[in-house]
């Protein structure tokens, strides 16, 4: 048979309940089933709705993981920038060879044709992961993109069309 229910464990209920504990901490608290303590507070017109509580708890995480969706996308344009920027470094490009098989370099105004590519399409990679997580507004803003994209295009287009000169190296 069930235990009746009790003044003082609707006092406890009160109390504990005015403390912001929660259903489940209250009847563990006072050795009591939730459902006791549920027709507990009905009785008492107590609420263990946190619907309010739960909405803001989840406003706030949509918030903290739009500002980090903002920030990685940042980061991803800058690397965008700086892969870019390689497309007309000097570089050095090395690699083993000979039946000795000995590690020769060569010094390059200008990455090869092949790794050109490779950057730019890492670089397209970047440009597009970041504006997946924070696009560009229409307008001009995205007008911009497109420009800058079409002119990343036309100076690989250029760079092929100035022939195979890569400073002697065999990489395309």
């Amino acid at each position: 048979m069930a235990r009746p229910i009790t003044d003082r464990d609707r006092t406890a209920v009160r109390r504990l309940h005015g403390q912001g504990m929660s259903r489940n901490d209250i009847a563990r608290k006072i050795n009591r089933s939730p459902s006791t303590v549920s027709k507990i507070a009905a009785a008492l017109d107590l609420s263990f709705d946190r619907a309010a509580e739960v909405a803001a708890a989840t406003e706030v995480r949509r918030a903290d993981l739009a500002s980090r969706r903002t920030a990685l996308a940042t980061a991803l344009q800058d690397d965008a920038e700086k892969l870019r920027a390689q497309l007309w470094e000097p570089c050095t490009v090395g690699a083993f060879g000979g039946k000795d098989n000995v590690w020769s370099q060569t010094q390059l105004d200008k990455p090869t044709f092949a790794d050109q590519r490779a950057i730019l399409a890492a670089t397209g990679t970047a440009i597009d992961r970041s504006l997946k997580l924070a696009p560009a507004e229409g307008g001009e803003g995205a007008e911009q993109v497109r420009s800058m994209l079409g002119a990343l295009g036309e100076a690989l287009t250029r760079a092929a069309d100035d022939g195979d000169d890569d400073g002697g190296a065999d990489g395309g």
